[in-house]
This record gives C-alpha cells, structure tokens and sequence, in this order.
C-alpha cells in the first residue's frame, strides 16, 4: 500500500459494492488492479481461483498476471486473467450441452466468417456485404437475436440484413461453429436462460475487475451484470476521454449505465499522472473539456513544466515528412536519447506512407503498428487452413476454407447437409464425409466431390509425415490450382502481389523445415503459432510509427502527432457532434501518449488524387490552449536527408574538437 497514492489505496480498499475508478491518463490504473488482486487474496483470503481480470488484449492479460505473480507468489495460481471473449470461450467450453455445442465447437476468425457471408449473400457486392455483416454484428453485440432484428428492421436494406443473419445463425448451428461476437452473446444467453447455471458460475467469480471498462459494448456489460448479480461484487477500470472505439461497437453509455443501474456505485478519481509533464496535461485537459462530461476529472503532474508544445505549420505532406525526419534526428542528437524514445502517430494507415519515405531516406530506424500482420492476409490464411487441416482433422474452420478455396463445387447447400450429419453423429465436418449412411443425405455428385476432397487431404497428410516440407507444401499448392485462381478470381496486379506473398510464405516455411529438420506435418502442428513468429520488435532501437487507435496503452519520451488538420482530424467523416467527441478522444490519446515533448505538425495544402487541395489547422489545435507554441514553414526550405546528415556530422566533429 506504501507504494499508491491515497486515491489508489481507496480504489484497492473498497470491497463493499460496486466500484468505478476513473482512471485518467498514465494515472496507474494497472497498478490498482494488480494491486487489488493482492489485497484479496492477502488480507481477504480469498482464493485466486475465485478472482477474474478482464483486458482487452492478450497482451495486456499477461503483462497483469506477470504483475500479479511478482506481488502473491505462487498464490496467483488459478487467477483467471482473460480477455471478455477467452472467458466466453471458457463459459462455452463448460457449458456446451446447454448450448446445443459440441465441446470441441470451431471459433470462426473475421476471414473464416466473411467468407461464409459471401457464400450465404451470392451477388451482393463487397461494400454492401460489409455493411450487411457490420450490422449483424452490431445486432448481437447488442443481444439482438434474428427474430429480434427482423421485427425491428426499419427499411429494406435492414430486412435483408435479418434474413441474412437468420441464414448466417443456421449455418454456424449446422458447423458447430460460433463466431467472435457469439462468445459474449451465448453465454450471456446462458446466463439469462438456466439459473442454475449461472448460480455455478456466480459461485465461482466472487470478485470481477474490468480493465479498460469505457470500450465494453451492451453485451460485455451484460456477461459483467449476470455474472455479479446478487453480490454486486465488481471494480470497473477505464475513462470516458479515452474511448475511442464506437466503431467496432464499444458504447460509452454503458458508463452512465453503470451510474443508474447501481445506485450504491462508488466512484474513485485517478487524477495524478505518472508520465506526462504539466504542459502536456494542461493542454489535454484544455482540449477534452470541449466535451461533455459524465465525470469531471482533471489530469496532474509533479513532473514540472517541461517543454512548450511545437505546432509546426508545413506546405505540404512532402515537406512534413522531412521536417520530421530532420527534427527527430536534430532532436536525438542534442538529447542523447534512443531512436525507440520516438513515436509518430497518426490517425489513418494511408499518412505512413511518406512518413516511411523520409526515415528510410534519412537512415533512420522504425517499426509501425496498426497494420494488417503478414499472417492475416487472405491469400497465407488459404494456405494455413490447409496446413491447420492437415494437422487436426477436427478443424471444422479450416476444413470450410480449404473446401472452398479454391471454389471446387462445393457449396453453402452441400456443406450445410454435411453439417447436419456431422452434428448428428458429433463428428468433425472431415470425419463425416466418409461416415456410414451419408449416401441418403447428399446427391451423387456432392458425395463425390467430397470425398475426391477427403482423398487429397489423406494422400497429403501420408506424404507430409515423412517428405520434406517445401516439396510437399509446393506440391499441395500447385495441385490445388491457387496461382491460376488467384489470377482468374482478381485483376493482375492484385493477383500478383498476393501470389507473391505466398510464394515469400512457402520459401519460409520450406527454409524452416529444412534448418530444423521438420516436416510439414511436424510444421502444421504449431501453424497456429505462426502469427507469433511475426515481426517482433520489442526491445529494437527504432522509431515508432503508428495510428492513434493503435498507440493507445502505449507512451513515448517524444511524440510527433502529424496531419493535425480539418478532415483528417477530425476525420471528414466525423463532423456530426457525437462523432465529433470521439475525434476529440483521440486527439485526447494523442496528446497523453507523450512524456516529455509534444510536436504537432499540420500542411498548408495536400495531394488528394491528382489535385493539390488547401488544408486548414485543425479545431482541436486551438483547443489546447495556451500550452503551445506556433512556428510556421511558409518560405522556409526544408533539409534533405544528406544535408540533415552533413550537420549532424559537423556538430559531432564540432562536440568532438572541444572534448580534445
């Protein structure tokens, strides 16, 4: 206790109901939450196993459990620390039978789901498909069932959304499957459907703590509800300037919810800030008092002063791109600091793009987040099911992707009457093909599309245990006929660079096997590691680059916030008021992810198409206040990366003549 602030000892004290802690900013909200843990366990008795965390990310769960371990020991065996959807899957697995799943039930990934919304939709194009599966997923975020949706469907283009959901539930129920938003739907229902069962599990949770509480959507708070009911034994964790994901269905109402539907709800204000330096508080606290508020709260620092903000105004993306390169690397060098102690964020993908020109330029290191992994993209995650097939044969997800890409004949109609046989006899989707009595389920030529199917998989799997990896991986791949798909299914250039990464994917792979001595079935068994053998640069001296949504969490010495304009933010599409207070949370993010400085850089003029187009500051500068400082690039030359590294030499040479 000794090491919190008094309002962090109040938060980790309070046992007696309900408990919101607004955590602000860098105001060690980890730390209450771990701490917390401790306090039950070591003062309370109680027993780990009767504790739940909830976080966002897996990352976060485990640097938690980590923090955990080092206060209780050995005694934080059996804590659960989940995310929301890893505890949906643990009520799941538990629960099937109550659900009508098999234990072994598939989760279906966002590529896996879009695939079978394409198979299901027919000829509705990709935008409106998109729209169509956004809308089902917002309708079970929001516990809506089909029937639900249907009889609330206030025009055409949502009844065509319900039947399509009411299809898209049918199908998952004949794969014994469920998808990413049925994990907090289905054990909600399970809850609300069998007392006993949720007496079970209340029994089991005494106390549950909420991370990050503000991006929770209606469900989350409803799987929160069900599981304390009675006790009403909970510490909810989060601040609503920080939310920042409306767009992937996070409802920032649920904290008024939270405030009407428990009564007795103590709030504790997490106030003091542990990493930004006053300046920087004072103008995001400036900045996100345009908003309304729920809770006022305002940010502090014993850090001192610190430095004015810099708003650089530049002529175009071009000339932003080398002032920030050049002043990064000025900057490093009259500091002393690490190229890591450097973050430039941004709010869409797209603003890397020069950003990237310009450090590489200009030598200099950097690692970008927000972007898709390699592992994600469709054309590795065609091959992977096959390879994930290959090594369990239970795989119902990756068997639907494999049978269906490329397309062979096989259908939404004849998987669907696998399912039903399969769910029948409570085998896999594989395993069923060749069960006894499938010929009086399917027609002639379904059956023996399958099995033709089935065949390849067995002579592959035969020749996998025993062959080395790229032959028999390259083997696969050509007698599947992906290239000529690919180049069949998209325009060339499309085609080519997803052609590209496959063939990157098999030389890796068939390198891996041959280094270490592995076959390809030895390979398929840890396919599902892949994504962790992506591109780690923890611990690398680089710059780093990333959008605003993905920088949350994170915190940077020296922060670079770059395109700070009208239109792009706020986001053209984000003028109307509550859109427009997300924005301003973002910026909010923005600001708060920096320790020591802030620069924030805006152009005069920017390249939309072919068109040069005149671009104004945006609104949220203004609203920092007076914590700023203003200089303007308008008849200013920017340096090149050689003249940029030609006075970096001459000051060393200069440095180095005075130390002699």
């Amino acid at each position: 206790m000794v090491k919190l602030n008094p309002a962090q000892q109040e938060a980790v004290r309070h046992l007696e109901g309900p408990l919101l802690v607004l955590a602000g900013a860098g105001s060690g909200k980890t730390r209450v939450i771990t701490h917390k843990i401790a306090y039950l366990v070591d003062e309370y008795g109680i027993a780990p196993s009767h504790i739940a965390a909830i976080t966002f990310t897996n990352k976060a769960a485990k640097e938690m459990k980590e923090r955990v371990g080092k206060l209780v020991g050995g005694r934080a065996e059996g804590l659960i620390v989940s995310t929301f959807h890893a505890l949906g899957v643990r009520i799941l697995r538990q629960e099937a039978a109550a659900a009508d799943l098999k234990p072994g039930f598939s989760i279906l990934d966002a590529a896996d789901t879009t695939a079978l919304f394409q198979e299901l939709a027919g000829s509705i194009d990709k935008g409106r498909l998109h729209a169509l599966q956004s809308r089902i997923s917002f309708w079970k975020n929001a516990l809506v069932d089909p029937q639900a949706a249907r009889n609330e469907a206030a025009d055409e283009s949502e009844a065509v959304a319900a039947r399509l959901y009411a299809d898209y539930q049918r199908t998952l129920r004949a794969y014994q499957a469920v998808d990413f938003d049925d994990l907090i739907r289905l054990p909600v229902m399970l809850l609300t459907e069998h007392e006993a069962l949720a007496q079970r599990w209340r029994s089991r949770l005494w106390h549950l703590l909420v991370d990050e509480y503000q991006d929770t959507n209606r469900g989350q708070y409803r799987l929160l509800q069900l599981l304390t009911q009675g006790r009403d034994s909970f510490t909810a964790v989060g601040d609503d300037d920080q939310s920042i994901y409306a767009w992937r269905g996070a409802d920032s109402e649920n904290l008024r919810l939270l405030k009407d539907d428990y009564p007795k709800l103590k709030v504790v204000k997490l106030e003091q800030n542990y990493r930004s330096t006053s300046r920087i508080l004072q103008a995001a606290n400036t900045l996100i008092a345009n908003n309304p508020k729920l809770f006022e709260k305002k940010l502090w620092s014993e850090h001192g002063q610190g430095d004015a903000i810099h708003v650089q105004t530049c002529r175009d993306g071009d000339h932003e791109a080398q002032w920030v390169g050049s002043r990064l690397s000025a900057h490093r060098f009259e500091r002393r600091t690490k190229f890591s102690d450097y973050a430039v964020l941004y709010r869409g993908n797209h603003q890397a793009r020069l950003i990237e020109q310009q450090l590489r330029a200009q030598r200099i290191p950097y690692v970008i987040s927000g972007g898709q992994s390699f592992f994600d993209r469709s054309e590795i995650k065609d091959i992977t099911c096959y390879l994930r097939l290959l090594a369990n044969p239970d795989d119902d997800p990756a068997f639907i992707r494999a049978v269906t890409t490329p397309k062979r004949g096989i259908g939404g109609t004849t998987l669907e009457a696998l399912g039903r046989a399969a769910g029948r006899r409570h085998q896999g989707l594989f395993a069923a093909i060749l069960a006894p009595g499938l010929d009086a389920e399917l027609n002639v030529r379904q059956r023996t599309a399958l099995r033709e199917f089935s065949d390849f998989i067995n002579r592959i799997a035969g020749r996998a245990a025993t062959e080395a990896a790229g032959q028999v991986l390259n083997e696969l791949i050509k007698a599947i006929g992906y290239e000529s798909w690919l180049f069949e299914s998209l325009d060339a250039r499309e085609a080519e660079a997803k052609w590209a990464n496959v063939r990157d994917f098999v030389e890796w792979l068939g390198r891996k096997g041959a280094e270490e001595a592995r076959t390809l079935l030895e390979l398929a068994q840890s396919v599902a590691l892949l994504s962790m053998l992506d591109k780690n640069d923890e611990g690398q001296d680089a710059v780093q680059l990333a959008t605003l949504h993905a920088a949350k969490g994170l915190e940077f010495r020296h922060v670079f916030l770059v395109g700070v304009e009208e239109g792009l933010l706020p986001h053209r599409d984000s003028l109307e008021a509550a859109k427009l207070e997300e924005e301003r949370r973002l910026m909010y993010v923005g600001i708060t992810r920096a320790q020591a400085s802030l620069t924030v850089t805006w152009c005069e003029r920017r390249k939309q198409g072919r068109e040069w187009m005149p671009r104004e500051p945006s609104r949220f500068i203004a609203e920092m206040g007076e914590a700023v400082q203003k200089a303007s690039m308008q008849g200013n030359t920017v340096p090149d990366a050689d003249t940029a590294r030609a006075r970096a030499a001459g000051l060393r040479a200069m440095l180095a003549a005075k130390r002699q």
